[in-house]
């Protein structure tokens, strides 16, 4: 039997699965030209979208409200009217950070069920080279009894959405894509090039897309752990760090990188997928899991500098009152998605401190129900025995190195983890 034909222009109904970060941007931008329904199995995130009302803030509501072909549901049995599918649904890893690929299946099960002779299932999740057509594929062959690349096609084209980011957005920054067979490569790209006006780029196969991925944050990973680890050293050496580094970046071939703490959806996560692939096949790579292990540690470093800063000046840190301003895994953006902020919280905590962290960002359900955490909802002047700039929200910035420290004891200890506080203004930073 000759292979399935792709589905015409004309006739491509596209579902996203997964409307996170990533997938309702993406949905947005389909249903501005396509047929294309927005599916999730949150059935209140498909409440507030119907409202138009989008908590991660990557869409506003007049985008909402000028996609008129965009609809939502979390009714699979809608699916079935579509036949591109798109998932973009999250891939985190577990306690022992290894893959945790429980979402990728379900989503993969749910296209089985839902997809036709002819259909088209890319995805975009995070991966390590090889899980869309060795994890992914079976599930949907299963589940469905088609045969893949005779009956229906995949593709990967990954998201490179940045949380929070206005400038660079899905539309302006240049899409990999990939097909399981060449017509299927030319659909897929096809597909896209209608939504991205920076381009595309089509990758040789889907596992070259794959590892193109994953790389990308690796590679940012490991450039942060370096300069985590130069301030570990500049540190015991009594340098500033970030004097440093503007010394160095003088020079026009020196790369920016910052230190700090590494969280996230992608960078403190994607390293572990392309390390448990690399096992896999015999090989122990040694130098993304030492950056991995270096910026898996700077929660508990940032901490214990505050500690001794307060030990120096006679303050308990039994019973002390820290305030941590910033819970998001970045300035100016809800997510909380693998934050690290988290770290600095349990270290202080495990010196049975009192932590209050302040967020003005992000959900007080979502840090409950993700982290134990009780947001405090207000600063108050004159309480705390040490404050630490955990993240540079503009509200933060805004309210300045001297009032940040008015909400602390007199002689309280002030660290500014984002070295964006006047340096004289601040007892450590890092």
């Amino acid at each position: 039997m000759d292979a399935a034909a792709l589905p015409r222009a004309d006739e491509t109904r596209v579902a996203v699965i997964g409307l996170g970060y990533v997938g309702l941007p993406l949905a947005v931008g389909f249903g501005r030209r396509l047929p294309t329904l927005g599916f999730d199995i949150n059935r209140a995130r498909i409440a507030e979208l119907r409202e138009h009302r989008d908590h991660t803030l990557e869409v506003s509501s007049e985008e909402l409200k000028a996609t008129p072909r965009l609809t939502f549901s979390a009714d699979a049995a809608d699916l079935a009217r579509c036949n591109v599918f798109i998932v973009t649904v999250p891939t985190p890893i577990d306690a022992a950070k290894r893959p945790d690929l429980a979402p990728l299946k379900s989503a993969s099960l749910t296209v089985g069920n839902a997809i036709r002779r002819g259909g088209v299932v890319v995805f975009e999740s995070t991966v390590y080279p090889g899980a869309t057509e060795e994890v992914c594929v079976p599930i949907i062959e299963r589940a469905s009894g088609l045969r893949f690349n005779v009956d229906f096609h995949a593709g990967y084209s990954p998201e490179r959405i940045n949380p929070g980011d206005k400038q660079h957005r899905l539309e302006t920054i240049t899409k990999v894509t990939s097909g399981s067979t060449p017509a299927a490569a030319d659909f897929v790209d096809a597909l896209y090039r209608q939504i991205i006006t920076a381009g595309t780029h089509k990758a040789s196969s889907i596992r070259v897309a794959e590892a193109a991925k994953v790389i990308e944050n690796t590679q940012r990973d490991l450039n942060i752990a370096l300069i985590n680890e130069l301030a570990l050293i500049f540190h015991r050496l009594g340098l500033d760090t970030s004097e440093v580094l503007a010394a160095a970046g003088t020079k026009w071939n020196f790369l920016p990188f910052k230190p700090g703490l590494v969280g996230g959806h992608c960078i403190g996560v994607d390293p572990y997928y392309l390390t448990h692939k690399a096992q896999q096949i015999g090989y122990h790579p040694e130098v993304i899991l030492s950056g991995r292990r270096i910026n898996d540690g700077m929660g508990e470093h940032i901490a214990q500098r505050v500690i001794k800063l307060m030990i120096q000046r006679r303050i308990h840190t039994a019973g002390a009152h820290i305030l941590v301003l910033g819970l998001a895994f970045k300035e100016n953006c809800p997510d909380l998605r693998n934050t690290r902020v988290v770290d600095v919280v349990r270290e202080f905590r495990s010196y049975h401190a009192n932590v209050d962290v302040h967020d003005p960002w992000v959900s007080a359900d979502e840090a409950r129900q993700e982290y134990g955490l009780d947001l405090a909802s207000e600063l108050v002047p004159g309480k705390y025995d040490a404050v630490i700039l955990a993240v540079a929200h503009r509200q933060f910035i805004e309210l300045g190195a001297d009032r940040i420290r008015a909400l602390g004891k007199p002689g309280c200890v002030v660290f500014d983890v984002k070295q964006a506080l006047p340096r004289d203004k601040v007892d450590d930073r890092l």
